[in-house]
C-alpha cells in the first residue's frame, strides 16, 4: 500500500491507499472494513491511529482511507537504536495482547477466520502457481503438513505485527499500522511473525523484533494476556510465516508482470525469496540426522573477479549507472529518494549475479526435487540433500542480499567462518 502524509486545517493526516484498484482484487476485505477494524481495536485500548474518512469513488483517489497522523517513526534503523529497547519490547507485547482480546463480535463482518489446513493448502497452491520448483520451500510446506497443530479458539490477529509496521517515539510505541491482513486465528502466529529473522533487521542477535530476547517478549505478553505460550506452536507459526513470506516475495514479481503494480520495488523484493529460503533451512536443518548436519559446504569461487581488458562488461555498466544514480541522491526527497536506493540495490544484484559462476535462473530450482520432497520421497535424511540445499541457499543470498544478517550467521555455522 501507499502512505501519503499531508496537512489540512492545521492538522496532519495520512492517506493510505492502494496503488491501483487491480491491486485490491482477491483480498478478503477492502479498505472500509480495514478502517472499521482499526477503529474497533482503538476502542479496546490498542495503540492504533484514528480513522477520519474512508475514500469513496467520487473522491477520485482510488481505494483507501485517511487517518490522523501520529508522532514517531516506523524506521527500524532509528527504532532499534532507542535508549530503552527492553521497555519498548514490553510495550509492544502489551499492545499485542490487547489486540488478541478482540473477538468476532468486536469487529465488522468480513474478517476471515483462519483454517490452518486450508491455509497450508493455499500456500501449496501459491507454490505450484509460482512454478513449484523451489526445493527449500517445498521442504517447509511438507513440514507444515506433517506438523499442523489442532486449532484453538480464534483471536484477532493483526497479521503483520513486526518492526516496520510499528510507530515509535523515543522508546515508546505510538501506533500500530497496516491492518490489511488482520484475521482470526492462533495468537502464536502474531507472536512468531515479529520474531522472524527478516524483521530483526541489523539486530540478528536480538530475536524478538530486533529489540530483545524471545523469552522476555513472551513473558511480557503472558503477563498481560494471562495465558501460557506453547513453544511447539510458536515454532510451527515461525516456519509457517517464513514459508508465507517466501511465497509473498515470489508473488511480487507476478504483480509487476501483471501490471497491477509496476513499482521497481516489487521486482527487487521478489529477489528476497532467497533470504527466506536461507532462514527456512536454518529452522529445519535440525530435522536432519546429526551425521547429515556435519557435512561440508564447499566454498564458492563467486568472489573471484574477472578483469575485462576491452569493452565494458555488463557488470561495469551496472556499477557505472549505480554510481551516476548516487549523484542524484541530494536532489531527490521522499519516495523518489527511496526508489533511487531501490534502483541501486537492483543494479547491485545484477552486478553480483554477473560475477557468479552459476546460472541463477536454475540455481536452487528443481521441480522434480521439489515434487519428491512434497511427496515424502526425499527427506533431509537423504544423502547430500541438506548440503546441496545449504550451498544453493548461500549462493542465492550472496547475490541477492549479501548484507542480510542471517547470511553471515549461516556462513559461520556451515562453513565455520569467523
Amino acid at each position: 500500500m501507499e502512505s501519503w502524509r499531508f496537512s489540512a486545517g492545521g492538522s496532519d493526516y495520512v492517506l493510505r491507499r492502494a496503488p491501483s484498484l487491480a491491486f485490491m482484487e482477491g483480498r478478503p476485505y477492502g479498505h472500509a472494513t480495514e478502517a472499521a477494524l482499526i477503529e474497533a481495536a482503538r476502542a479496546k485500548g490498542v495503540t492504533a491511529p484514528e480513522v477520519v474518512a474512508v475514500l469513496e469513488e467520487a473522491d477520485g483517489l482510488g481505494s483507501g482511507f485517511v487517518m490522523r497522523a501520529l508522532p514517531g517513526t516506523a524506521d527500524p534503523k532509528v527504532i532499534l537504536a532507542c535508549d530503552d529497547p527492553d521497555g519498548l519490547l514490553r510495550g509492544i507485547a502489551v499492545d499485542l495482547a490487547r489486540i488478541h482480546r478482540l473477538r468476532q463480535g468486536d469487529v465488522p463482518e468480513g474478517v476471515p477466520v483462519m483454517d490452518y489446513r486450508a491455509a497450508i493448502a493455499d500456500l501449496k497452491q501459491q507454490f505450484m502457481d509460482a512454478g513449484g520448483d523451489r526445493p527449500i520451500i517445498a521442504l517447509g510446506l511438507k513440514w507444515l503438513e506433517d506438523n499442523c497443530p489442532p486449532e484453538v479458539e480464534p483471536v484477532l490477529n493483526h497479521g503483520d505485527y513486526r518492526m516496520g509496521n510499528l510507530l515509535v517515539e523515543g522508546s515508546a510505541l505510538t501506533g500500530v499500522l497496516d491492518w490489511e491482513i488482520a484475521h482470526f486465528g492462533d495468537p502464536h502466529e502474531d507472536l512468531a511473525f515479529g520474531c522472524m529473522a527478516v524483521w530483526r533487521f541489523a539486530r540478528y542477535d536480538r530475536p524478538a523484533l530486533g529489540l530483545g530476547s524471545i523469552e522476555d517478549y513472551i513473558a511480557a505478553y503472558e503477563a498481560e494476556a494471562g495465558v501460557s505460550i506453547d513453544p511447539a506452536r510458536f515454532r510451527f507459526w515461525t516456519i509457517y510465516r517464513t514459508v508465507w513470506w517466501a511465497l509473498g516475495c515470489l508473488k511480487m514479481a507476478a504483480q509487476w508482470r501483471s501490471g497491477a503494480d509496476r513499482m521497481l520495488e516489487r521486482v527487487v523484493i521478489s529477489r528476497r525469496t532467497s533470504e527466506q529460503e536461507l532462514d527456512l533451512l536454518l529452522l529445519l536443518e535440525g530435522e536432519a540426522p546429526r551425521a547429515k548436519r556435519r557435512g561440508w559446504v564447499p566454498s564458492s569461487s563467486a568472489d573471484e573477479r574477472f578483469e575485462p581488458m576491452g569493452e565494458a562488461s555488463a557488470s561495469e555498466i551496472a556499477v557505472a549507472v549505480s554510481e551516476w544514480l548516487a549523484t542524484l541522491k541530494d536532489k531527490l526527497s521522499g519516495h523518489d529518494r527511496f526508489q533511487l536506493a531501490v534502483a541501486r540495490n537492483a543494479l547491485g544484484i545484477l552486478e553480483r549475479e554477473y560475477h557468479s559462476e552459476y546460472d541463477f535462473q536454475w540455481l536452487g530450482c528443481s521441480d522434480e526435487l521439489a515434487a519428491d520432497i512434497l511427496s515424502g520421497a526425499k527427506t533431509l535424511a537423504d544423502k547430500d540433500l541438506l548440503q546441496s540445499l545449504r550451498f544453493a541457499a548461500l549462493e542465492k543470498v550472496r547475490a541477492d542480499s549479501p548484507k542480510y544478517p542471517a547470511f553471515s550467521a549461516a556462513r559461520k555455522k556451515w562453513l565455520k567462518e569467523e
